[in-house]
This record gives C-alpha cells, structure tokens and sequence, in this order.
C-alpha cells in the first residue's frame, strides 16, 4: 500500500458574478485548477510527485483573491491547463493501485467528490482518505483544534523549500509531516481520533480565514460568549491571548471583533452562538487576517455607529428653535 498525500487549489467566483448565480446540475463550492501530490511509501519515504492544472468549465474568470493567493492567472490556465477529466485520468493513472489518499484538512476530498460529480465521474476510488490533521494531533498534543500546516511544520522542525498555497508545494510539505508520523497507527485508530474531535471544521474554508474551531458544552450564551471573548480567544498562529476591541453584535447570535496578538499582529474574530438539542451552547469561531474582507466590513460598520452616534449627540445638543 502506499500513500498519496493530496492538495489542491479551487476557485470561487465572486458574489454577484455571472458565474457565482449560475446553476450547475450538481453543487460545488468550489471548481478546482490545480491538483499537486507526492507519494510516500510503505516505509514513509517521501517519493515522487505529480501536478497538473485544469482549465475551469465553470467558474472561467478566477476570483481577484484566488490569483492573489496562488500566484496563478488566467492565462495560466488557458495556456498550460486541462480539461477536469483529462486531469482525473492522469492524475488516476499515476496513483496506481491500493492507496490511501491523505490531506491536510477535510476540504480537498469533499471538493474533489463534488468535482467528479459535476462532471459525472467516478468517486468510489476517492474513499480511502483521511485527514492527517487527525493523525498529526492524535501523535502529538493530544489537541482536537485545527493546526495550520506551517504551525505542524514548525512543531517538527521541518523548514519550508516549497511555496505556500502552491498545490504541490502545499502536498510536499504535508509528506514531510506525515513522513515523520507512524501512518499506519495512525490509519488504526483514526476512527477515535475523529470521535475526540470536537472543532467540526468539515466545510469550506472561507477565503482569508486563517482557524475555525467549534467549542461545545457552554451552559447559556453568556458563559460561552464570555469565553470567547476571553480564555478562547487565542491567536491562530502562536497560541497566545487575543486583546479584543468592542465586539459588535451581528443577527443570529453572531459577533465580531477586531483582535490583537502582540506577536503576531492584528486579526478579526467571528463567533456564531447556538443552541443546542440538549440546551447547552455552542460557539462556532472563526479567525481572519487583518486586511480581510471580513475585518474591512467590521472597519465600516464601526465607522458608520461613530458617524450615527455623533450626529445623534449633535441634535440633542442644539438649542430648542434651531431647525438647523
């Protein structure tokens, strides 16, 4: 047997778009352009690779951020990329037989399943995968919260030679992880390992967020408000408490806050409350970069309760008469 490890790049269009209000016959969240992967084997060595980019059927124009963050243009793939099922041929072709697929996070399986259904391919071939997250945790802290891959590399040493959000590159650091973890345990105990996980981060990671967690068992939204705002407020990146601004109140239980590690810098936290079947709380949270658009709204949205506020103590200020 031997292991894929697994990672891809996929864009979405931008809200409003022609292409974001079209029907497709079978939902995606998000139409891929690039699959990278590398084999490690049996003993765990890291062994060869494989990419291929995709010329999109779909979503043709890539989001302005998707470009930002992956370095690939249009003309890219109009020029060097395949169609989606010559890609799964090739990319089918140089797995070979009995293998386990491995990726860093649950998104690029569920994305890659939505991709072969939309084009009414094959999945069964994609059911042997699992989560090295899972496993990464499960063989060192213990912890049930999402790692950044950079944050697992750091852990084990491992110094970056690849770029970051680069398919291949992103997959080659992933073997190196795994190349230094006992596999095949932790392919064996990996159904405990996901019944200890408690963050519920199976979705599709929003653009520009960095961490999502879920934390459960709050026994009304105060308590678990009050955590978020304190003990759980720690930084994606090194682990240390947040110092939040005001926290504004959003519909359906929902706040934002801009926050500030004074490491790492400036982020913007979401947190969802809600209640649950047996009447505890829990509190989905979601962590941006700083210039994301999700901290930029908050910026706006600040800006507009100042602007309401001061023309409010302006009218209550003027004199009685003065219609001005």
């Amino acid at each position: 047997m031997q292991y894929i490890v697994l990672d891809m790049e996929w864009n979405q269009p931008w809200p409003g778009t022609r292409d974001a209000m079209q029907t497709l016959k079978s939902p995606i969240h998000g139409e891929i352009i690039q699959i990278g992967a590398v084999r490690v084997g049996e003993d765990q060595s890291v062994q060869d690779e494989f990419q291929v980019l995709i010329r999109p059927k779909y979503y043709r124009r890539l989001n302005r951020k998707i470009v930002k963050l992956t370095g690939i243009k249009d003309s890219d793939l109009k020029e060097n990329g395949v169609p989606f099922p010559e890609a799964v041929r090739q990319f089918r072709k140089w797995c070979g037989e009995d293998i386990v697929f491995l990726t860093w996070g649950f998104d690029d399986i569920r994305i890659l399943k939505e991709n072969l259904r939309l084009f009414e391919l094959e999945t069964k071939w994609t059911d042997r995968w699992f989560n090295a997250q899972m496993i990464f945790n499960a063989q060192t802290d213990g912890s049930t919260t999402q790692k950044a891959l950079k944050t697992a590399m750091e852990l084990m040493n491992i110094e970056a030679s690849r770029p970051a959000h680069d398919a291949l590159g992103d997959a080659y650091h992933t073997a190196l992880v795994c190349s230094r973890l006992n596999l095949a345990e932790g392919l064996r105990n990996y159904a405990k390992a996901v019944e200890k996980h408690e963050n519920g981060f199976q979705s599709v990671m929003p653009p520009d967020c960095l961490e999502r967690r879920v934390l459960k068992g709050y026994a009304d939204r105060a308590q678990a408000l009050e955590a978020m705002k304190g003990r759980e407020n720690l930084c994606p990146k090194c682990g240390g408490l947040l110092k939040a601004q005001r926290w504004i109140p959003q519909t359906q239980h929902r706040y934002m806050a801009r926050v500030s590690c004074p490491k790492c810098g400036g982020f913007l936290v979401r947190i969802r409350l809600q209640t649950m079947e047996d009447g505890t709380v829990r509190a989905g949270r979601l962590v941006y970069t700083g210039d994301s658009e999700a901290a930029k709204s908050y910026d706006r949205q600040t800006e507009k309760q100042r602007t309401n506020r001061r023309r409010h103590t302006t009218r209550r200020r003027r004199p009685a008469g003065d219609k001005k």
